[in-house]
């Protein structure tokens, strides 16, 4: 099956996403390796009702009047993988997790390492909020759009909720 893309600018950088007649299959950032995130053969289409839906909350979201997406999603994972990514939509806009904490959500309070490597492959980027995810002592942590773009989103949210 062929996905669906198209290309979001963003004050992050041009964000290509991804969708099938299911829903959202990913967001994925510039610079991002190609085995983060596995999706298979996509053709462009602007058309796509999923895609024109979330790049319009995506902009609401950039704009500052948007603070929890409504998408159809469909991301490609292992069972353990979607319950992290669940887990990291149940963040509440403008605060952050612990590996840990997250870890403790899911059940499995000894997994913080596996829950690193399920975050790090998240497709769903911003929407499946990964960037909310900080180390034990609240220190940003690998991203895969970047520490700076990690920083910028952190900053983002926590300057829509003071205003």
């Amino acid at each position: 099956m062929t996905l669906s893309l198209s290309t979001q600018a963003s004050p992050v950088g041009d964000l290509t996403l991804v969708a099938s007649n299911a829903g959202l299959v990913a967001i994925l950032w510039p610079d991002d390796s190609p085995d983060r995130v596995r999706i298979g053969r996509c053709a462009p289409d602007h058309d796509h009702p999923v895609l024109r839906n979330t790049a319009h909350q995506l902009a609401r979201y950039f704009a500052g009047t948007l603070r929890q997406f409504d998408l159809p999603l469909d991301p490609r994972g292992t069972a353990f993988q979607r319950s992290v990514w669940q887990a990291l939509r149940d963040i509440p806009f403008g605060e952050t997790r612990s590996y840990g904490q997250i870890a403790r959500q899911i059940g499995r309070p000894t997994a913080s390492r596996a829950v690193g490597a399920a975050n790090g492959r998240n497709p769903l980027s911003i929407v499946a909020p990964c960037h909310r995810v900080v180390g034990a002592d609240g220190a940003l942590t690998g991203f895969a759009g970047g520490l700076a773009a990690k920083q910028w989103l952190i900053e983002h949210e926590r300057a829509c909720r003071a205003g």
